[in-house]
């Protein structure tokens, strides 16, 4: 297998895993904080906006190849086993990536206070006091 191939192979395990999450999020099987940090992981994995823009040079990749796959590892550790499984089986059914709004929202908010805070701290030195 070559290493594109083994790459192609790895996105769709990682596909699989972020919607089986999605589906265990809402399993009430699932305990609470497990549900929480599922929620997390999955809105951001399934919202179209990122929360580093892949044109930033390095930075704008490594939510996708780091901060993505961690937060699937420790999310699928706090599922029970046989609710991963299942939710997993379920996953491999659909034929739709669901798309998340509210994941959208969040990192489109947190973009804006990032935005006002340095306006905030740039102010003064734009417009000096009289």
């Amino acid at each position: 297998m070559t290493f594109i191939e083994r790459i192609k192979t790895r996105a769709k395990q990682l596909k699989r895993e972020i919607l089986a999450l999605w589906f265990a999020a809402r399993d009430p099987r699932t305990p609470w904080y497990a549900k929480g940090l599922a929620l997390l992981v999955t809105a951001y994995a399934f919202s179209p906006i990122d929360l580093i823009p892949d044109f930033i040079p390095l930075l704008g990749y490594l939510d996708d190849l780091v901060l993505i796959p961690a937060g699937i590892a420790l999310s699928i550790k706090l599922v029970p086993p046989e609710v991963m499984q299942a939710c997993r089986e379920k996953a491999d059914l659909e034929t739709q990536k669901p798309v998340s709004i509210a994941g959208a929202v969040a990192i489109g908010l947190i973009w804006l206070a990032i935005l006002f805070l340095i306006g905030r701290a740039l102010y003064p030195l734009i417009l000096p006091k009289h």
